[in-house]
Order: C-alpha cells, then structure tokens, then sequence
C-alpha cells in the first residue's frame, strides 16, 4: 500500500476529537515574532512619511521606489504588451467580476412611521488601498477581486500597493479601475497607505492578502482605518459522499496545497474507500505539478482526511470548521449547501472546480480564513461603503416619544439627555 498523503482519522479513532479542535482553532500564522519588527516599521512611517517608505523599501526589497506614487501609468498599453490569451482572460475576468458585484451595490433607504423619518444613506469611502503581493508570486486575479468591488461601489480614488510592479499587474489595474499605484510593499505600503504620507494619501479601508509582515500591519493599523480581515493561509474542504470522483478531489486538494506549505487540504468524507482512492490519485497527480515540494509539504504539514459516520455528521462537521473554500462532491450538492451555513465561498457539485471561483465566477476570492466565515463574508461592494442614520422628528411625534425617551435617560443617569427632550416640548422646534 503507497503510503498517504493525507493524514487519515476516523471519527472512531481515539484522536479525531483533538484533530478535529485543532483544524476548528487554526487561524492566521503567529504574528507575533514579526510584530515587534512590524512596530518599528509602522512607527518611522508614521513619522517620518515617505522618507521612511523609501528607506525601508531600500532595506527589504533591495529598490529605491521612484516615484513613490504613478498617477499616470500606462496600463492600456500593458494590456497589449502581455500575452493576448492572458490579457483576453483577464477582461473576461474583469466584466464578470464587475456583473455579479453591480448586485451589491446599495442605495440606503428611508421610510416614515408615526411622524418619525427614518433612513440609512450610503456613501462610498473617498480612498481605498488594494494590496498586492510582490513576493514568491504575483496575482493580477488578486487586483481585479480588490479593486473591482471598490470601483462598482463608487470609490473615486483606488490606490494599488506593490512592490516592483509588471505588466501583468499595470493590465489588472487598467482593468479593474486602479487610480493610482503606490510602489512599495510590506509593512511600509500598509503604514503609507493607513497613515498617508506627503506623497500618499490616507485610505479608508485596505484589503488583499499578503506575506506575514503585511498581514501584522494591517491588524496593527486598524484604528486608524478599516481592513478586511487578518488572513491566514489558503484552505480547502472537500466535501464527499460515495459519488464523489477521487480523481476530482484529488485535483480540488491539490488546487490549494500548491499555493503555499501552511496551505490546509482537507478531506471530510463519509465514504471511508473514497480516502483511499483519493490518496493514489494524490501519490499519481503530485508528481506533475511544477510546484510539487510546496503541495507535499502542505499535504504533510495540514493535509487531513476525516472520516464520518453518516451525512448529518459530514455537514455538521463542516459547519464546525468553517472554511474558506468548500467544495461539496455530493450526489446533492443544492442541500449539502443549506445544510453547512459556515462557508466563505462554495463550490456546489464536482463539476465546479475552486479554481473558477478563483478567477473568473464572478465573486471575489478575497475570503475569510481560519475559521473567519462564522462572522466574516467575501470581499464586496459593501466593504467599500459608509453609512449614515437619517433622523427626522416632528413635535407632535417627539412629544409622543417624550415620556419613554425621558424615562430610560434618566435610568441611565442621564439627566442632560432628559433635558434636552424636554427643552422641545417647552420651546418646540421650528423644524
């Protein structure tokens, strides 16, 4: 028997309890043993602007950024620089991304009950900051997911942080409505972009992954603007019954175990043969990856394949670990789907492979990770808006109100608030 590459545990095994909480407690990398660093770099960006940014960039990426910031960058000519087949997958990309988030889009609402105009109006933020990772790989798919839903929410001003960057970036921007591109990365693009600099404007709200020192700052500098969360390693849920393809599986764990070793391929089946079928799929499909050593230490390092009793064990499980991508290889994949509420994104029936959600679906794979999904959502139109309550009362409807909005001021011992209530009955409102 070739040996496995996930690591198997069945619900009757003795250890599948502790395994179990491990993967439902997994979260973001420790951030810790960077975050000192992190501190230090945020701290001179704060205050000493872009000087810092340059001489940290200088320091860690070996490149002096000039200019700091491109307001003009010729990304249509990008667009016919790359490869055509790319450039036409991105645009494609681009105006499916953009259809499904017009969807979200949000125009507030007001309504009157008892002389009382009520409402929400909704605005967008005035400056967002897309990241983009200038590491180990680069990721235009990545720009067109951040910027896209900003753009479809109305933002006027969408800056892209990266460091050194290509064409292939400079296109995804074009398309995706950048307006400007800061070029820097790590911690010193977050700070620029949380605190503005002289060259930098100060952003609302950042989002997009990023390294370990990325992924500090962000959490450090919120506060001082809104993020869209503290990710952590890509993952995958496999999701199978007795019709799944092992084959299928297989390729669904290999898709995420590629992208990094702290990546976390998983396999929840109630179907124990399935377990088997998928590990020589897994020991024949590896082998042919050119990135075949990051998936087989992702497989070692987080690979599990669970082993369930029944259905109803599958979905809870799955619901317990709330994971990022699900992908549900069941012979109903529509009811697998109402029954585990906890998903970021989900795959529904073995004919859609993540790697479509991944690029060219429609919604954003900008996800929750570590379990995040129990109270996070994808990345949308809606992380890019502001709210405001609208409030209007009229004297009649105040003096209605007057005596309850009195009494729970004043059990709160606070007198001022009674007042205040009580001035307008005495001398009403003109409004």
């Amino acid at each position: 028997m070739s040996e496995h590459l996930l690591n198997v545990v069945e619900e009757t095994s003795a250890s599948f309890t502790s395994v179990l909480h491990r993967l439902a407690h997994r979260g973001a990398d420790d951030l810790e043993a960077v975050e000192p660093t992190v501190r230090d770099i945020l701290h001179s960006v704060r205050h000493e602007g872009d000087a810092a940014v340059v001489r940290w960039t200088e320091t860690l990426d070996g490149y002096r950024p000039e200019p700091l910031l491109q307001r003009s960058f010729d990304g249509a000519g990008a667009l016919q620089r790359i490869d055509p087949a790319v450039a036409h997958a991105l645009q494609i990309a681009a105006e499916r991304i953009d259809v499904f988030h017009q969807h979200q889009r949000d125009v507030g609402f007001r309504y009157e009950q008892d002389g009382i105009a009520l409402g929400q109006r909704v605005r967008p933020v005035r400056c967002a900051g897309i990241y983009a990772p200038g590491g180990k790989a680069r990721y235009p798919s990545s720009v067109l997911m951040g910027a896209i839903p900003a753009r479809v929410a109305g933002v006027p001003d969408i800056l892209l942080a990266t460091p050194r960057v290509d064409d292939l970036l400079l296109a995804a921007a074009h398309l995706a409505g950048v307006t400007g591109i800061v070029n820097a990365g790590g911690a010193q693009a977050i700070g620029a972009l949380a605190y503005g600099t002289a060259t930098v404007p100060r952003v609302e709200k950042i989002v997009g992954p990023g390294n370990l020192y990325v992924t500090c700052a962000k959490k450090l500098v919120v506060g001082h603007v809104s993020i869209d969360g503290i990710a952590g390693p890509s993952e995958i849920l496999v999701v199978a019954d007795a019709s799944a393809s092992a084959a299928l599986v297989a390729a669904d764990l290999l898709s995420q175990a590629e992208h990094d070793q702290a990546a976390y391929p998983l396999l929840l089946t109630s179907h124990a043969p399935l377990v088997e079928e998928v590990n020589a799929e897994l020991q024949r499909q590896l082998p042919q990856l050119p990135k075949h050593a990051i998936a087989r230490a992702a497989l070692a390092a987080h690979g599990y394949a669970l082993v369930v009793s029944s259905k109803a064990r599958l979905f809870a499980i799955a619901d317990e670990l709330a994971v990022e991508h699900v992908a549900l290889h069941m012979e109903d994949p529509d009811a697998a789907f109402d029954a585990i509420p906890n998903m970021g994104a989900a795959f529904v029936g073995a004919a859609t492979p993540e790697a479509a959600g991944d690029y060219l679906a429609g919604p954003s794979h900008v996800l929750p990770t570590g379990g995040a999904v129990r109270f996070g959502s994808p990345l949308g139109v809606y992380d890019f808006l502001a709210r405001t309550s609208y409030i209007r009362y009229t004297p009649a409807a105040l003096r209605q109100q007057a005596g309850a909005i009195t009494t729970l001021a004043r059990a709160e011992g606070l007198e001022a608030h009674a007042r205040a209530v009580e001035a307008r009955l005495v001398e009403p409102s003109r409004s």
